[in-house]
């Protein structure tokens, strides 16, 4: 009897168990499995749609130049950020009157993207917002000496990339600028005598190689700056103070260091000079190294998401990548992108700040 009852416990007990696997089994049927509820690998978010980018360039060059170098851009920038998700309708370019029209416009939200030198991006970094810095090809000369300059010249590319670049106080084939030359070449100390005794041409007060970094020269050398020089004259571009200083109409001006490699073929044929670039001007002043250039978006944009930064932050530098893209950003001297933050112009609002105090 005793047997029979433990072998019914022993049947009983093999059922439930076996009971309780197929009620397993079932439960498993009656729900998604992975593979249903989880999204197709394939599947890519939505793309976001956008009407129109504005991009707008400075004046350092002839606006039409500029205009024209960089008409490529429009469908390069746009089949880029296609794919980073972004599919614009329209790029459209321009070329702001001033430096400082840019950073208004950047600050107004009037324009999406503004390709700045640094020291219009500290003047208006409470509307814009710096994503990338340009890099450049090093020069063959970088010292701080003028003199070097003109026993080396000319000045060449070299295959390194610098973050940096400088600003010189170049000397044209005038009179006086011959003058001031003689006695750098000659191992003198220029005075400020000299210098005021020259007419000049320097770029708008935003410009770090034309404007903040010379003056920046000014005050370490003389405690002076170009608002103290007796004959100045502010250029547009630098295209026209090339072309003034060719013409004699100035006796110095102040532009960034490889700027006589990108005027060398106008100066014979556009400005009418019989001579080279190299044989007729002369450095008189180097300036510290001025970070590079900058591309910022606006902080009053609704569309200037964190994400959209990321994407135009690698279209930009896949884009210098190419042959093509290398064209169109050649205009600014530009040879590729790197990722930006804004303390790595912390420098360049310690030089606004200095200017600030200089006018008050």
């Amino acid at each position: 009897m005793k047997k029979k009852l433990m072998l019914l416990a022993v049947f009983a007990l093999a059922g439930g168990l076996v009971a309780g696997c197929g009620s397993k089994n079932n439960s498993s049927e009656n729900s998604p499995s992975p593979s249903a509820s989880a999204p197709s690998e394939s599947a890519q978010p939505a793309a976001i749609d956008i009407k129109e980018l504005k991009v707008s360039f400075v004046p350092s060059k002839d606006p039409e130049t500029i205009i024209t170098a960089t008409d490529p851009l429009k469908d390069l920038l746009k089949a880029q950020l296609a794919t980073e998700g972004y599919n614009v309708d329209k790029v459209s370019i321009d070329v702001g009157t001033t430096y400082e029209a840019v950073g208004e416009a950047l600050t107004a939200g009037s324009t999406d993207i503004g390709f700045i030198p640094g020291g219009t991006y500290a003047l208006y970094d409470d509307g814009a917002d710096v994503i990338l810095t340009a890099t450049r090809a090093g020069l063959s000369n970088d010292s701080d000496n003028a003199k070097d300059w003109n026993d080396n010249k000319p000045t060449a590319a070299t295959a390194e990339q610098a973050n940096y670049y400088r600003s010189l106080f170049i000397a044209g084939p005038s009179k006086k600028g011959q003058e001031l030359a003689a006695k750098v070449n000659g191992g003198e100390q220029l005075t400020w005598e000299d210098l005021n005794s020259a007419n000049w041409a320097i770029m708008s007060t935003s410009s770090s190689a034309g404007y903040i970094y010379p003056t920046l020269w000014l005050q370490k050398n003389f405690n002076k700056s170009l608002t103290d020089l007796s004959h100045v004259v502010t250029s547009d571009s630098y295209g026209t103070s090339f072309a003034r200083l060719a013409a004699g109409q100035a006796d110095v001006i102040v532009a960034y260091a490889d700027a006589r490699r990108d005027f060398e073929p106008k100066w014979t044929a556009d400005f009418g000079r019989g001579q080279s670039i190299w044989d007729e001007t002369n450095v008189i002043g180097v300036t510290q190294g001025i970070y590079n250039d900058t591309i910022s978006v606006s902080k009053n944009d609704k569309i200037m998401t964190d994400e959209f930064k990321t994407a135009l932050q690698n279209a930009f530098i896949a884009i210098a990548q190419t042959e093509e893209g290398k064209k169109v950003i050649s205009v600014y001297s530009h040879e590729g992108y790197k990722v930006a933050q804004s303390s790595d112009y912390d420098g360049e609002r310690q030089a606004q700040e200095l200017i600030k105090s200089m006018k008050k």
